[in-house]
Formats: structure tokens, sequence, C-alpha cells
């Protein structure tokens, strides 16, 4: 693996939970928690639709005919996590929320792999369960849910 696109990956990680706390302060500053989410995907798509434009692209209006139905479901997931950790990191707080995303990322992705959902099927093994349970295990020490939250 190419060490600048992991250390590319590791920052944006490093994001996340930052975007989280700005949309949570966000929702707290105006109407809430969904409307926080909503101005996140504005900006963001704004910001995307520059950046696609500088890059002078290509535009097929016929190739969006062809996209399966289930093709344009990223955004809606997409925007299932923005609302979701905007109305939960305060109740979870950014570490916690993260590790718990990143545990059900991994679950997510080994079930994926396994049956080679939209790409080239990676099964799972003693090796990738051994990673899983450690992760689980860390988001556990880190989520500490048998403490009751400080007051």
């Amino acid at each position: 693996m190419n060490p600048a696109n992991m250390a590319l990956a590791a920052f944006i990680g490093m994001l996340l939970p930052l975007q989280a706390l700005i949309n949570a302060a966000l929702g707290r500053q105006t109407f809430g928690a969904l409307f926080a989410a909503l101005a996140s995907f504005s900006v963001g798509t704004a910001v995307l639709a520059l950046w696609w434009l500088a890059t002078r692209p290509g535009f097929d209006a016929a190739a969006l005919a062809k996209v399966p139905w289930w093709g344009w479901l990223g955004g809606a997931i997409g925007a299932l996590y923005v609302v979701g950790a905007t109305l939960l990191v305060p109740r979870l707080g950014a570490a916690s929320l993260i590790c718990l995303v990143v545990f059900g990322q991994l679950l997510g992705s080994l079930l994926l792999d396994h049956y080679g959902v939209l790409h080239v099927r990676q099964p799972i093994d003693s090796t990738r369960v051994a990673g899983a349970v450690l992760v689980a295990i860390g988001a556990l020490l880190v989520v500490k849910p048998w403490q009751t939250p400080a007051a």
C-alpha cells in the first residue's frame, strides 16, 4: 500500500469527528441536527460542484440514464451518516461515536467483501475475524458502556 494514500485516509478520518462536532454546534445554534446536516451537504455540494467544474469534465447525460437505481443510494447513506453523527456526537462524545462507526464499518465491510457485493469477493478468514475482535475490544475500551457518564 502506498504510504501517502494511507496518510491521506488517516487525515480524512481525523476530520470526521471534527465534522460531527461542527455540525452539532451548528444545529444547537440554528434549527437542529437535520438543518445542520442539510447545511453541511449544501456547502459540500457547492464545493464539489466547483471542484468538478474546475477539472473541466466531459458530460454525457445519456450515461446518467444507464446508472442502476442503487447507484444513487450513496448520497442517502451519506446523509444518514451526517444526520446520525450530528445527533449522536453530543450524546456519545466524538471518540465513542467514531469508534462505534468504525466498528460498524468494519462489520459491514467484512460482509460486503465476503459476499463480493459490487467488487471482487474476499472471504472472511480467521485473521480478519481476529482483527475485527481487536477493533471491538478497542471500541469497548474507548466507549466504556459499563460506566455511567459524568454529569
